[in-house]
């Protein structure tokens, strides 16, 4: 659904991204992951239109992204990135209301209060309906912004897609798996799901195909068990990793602590 082919990006004399190909495709999700810094962010940022690129091009359904209207590309694809600020008081269920905002003038705007609904619901914050979002805790509000993007593509064509950055970052464990869970059902209606990681197992449980980046450059694309291998893992990250029977992957932390 989205494509990015030979993306580089440069900031401050500093490479940022350096020739990134990669595509978003229907049914699948995608775990993008790498050291910090490794541009994963970036890449993000440029799939979604927020930056352009130096070189390359980012296309949606073939089409390059400044040729879409953007109100067109809001209806097929939803962003949720690693910090939303607010500049006014609002509730949680006026925070997910946002995601509605595209479809203001279009017929499915009729939908609007079932999808904010049913998407609070999927992401387990309609208790929190009520509550002010600036008062919830940081997994909560992520919980909450999640829904945002879920109302957000209620009602999208196919294809559409979903961009997430780090959203298990501020979540306790029971919810890091209910959300990967989320994603996995998304894929399977048909959505096309990128998401950085940083937790390599939560890629290698979540993902169908995983990307890798270091320094800005793809260091490895492909299946799981293909690019979450130990030696390229040691290459990326500088740690000796082990694969455990179950197919996930652990730092050898013995090693690199030492005496």
């Amino acid at each position: 659904m989205i494509t990015g082919e030979g993306l580089s990006l440069r900031r401050g004399g500093r490479a940022l991204l350096r020739d990134v190909s990669v595509q978003l495709a229907a049914g699948e999700v995608l775990a993008v992951v790498g050291p910090n810094g490794a541009g994963k962010s970036t890449l993000l940022r440029l799939l979604c239109g927020d930056l352009r690129p130096d070189a390359g091009v980012v296309l949606a359904e073939g089409r390059a992204l400044p040729a879409w209207r953007p109100l067109d590309l809001a209806r097929r694809r939803a962003v949720m990135t690693q910090h939303a600020n607010l500049a006014f008081p609002m509730s949680a269920r006026a925070v997910v209301g946002l995601g509605r905002l595209p479809w203001h003038g279009h017929p499915g705007s009729a939908r609007d209060e079932e999808a904010v609904r049913e998407a609070m619901a999927r992401a387990g914050v309609l208790p929190l309906a009520a509550r002010a979002y600036a008062t919830l805790s940081g997994g909560e509000q992520q919980r909450v912004q999640l829904a945002r993007a879920l109302a957000q593509l209620d009602g999208a064509p196919r294809p559409a897609a979903l961009l997430l950055d780090e959203p298990t970052a501020s979540l306790d464990v029971a919810h890091r798996v209910a959300l990967l869970r989320i994603l996995r059902e998304l894929a399977g209606e048909g959505l096309a799901v990128m998401v950085i990681l940083h937790d390599l197992n939560e890629a290698a449980i979540g993902a169908d195909r995983v990307l890798m980046l270091r320094d800005g450059a793809v260091a490895g694309q492909g299946s799981v068990a293909e690019v979450l291998d130990p030696p390229r893992l040691r290459e990326v990250y500088g740690l000796d990793f082990r694969r455990l029977p179950d197919g996930l992957v652990m730092p050898d932390y013995g090693a690199a602590l030492g005496p």
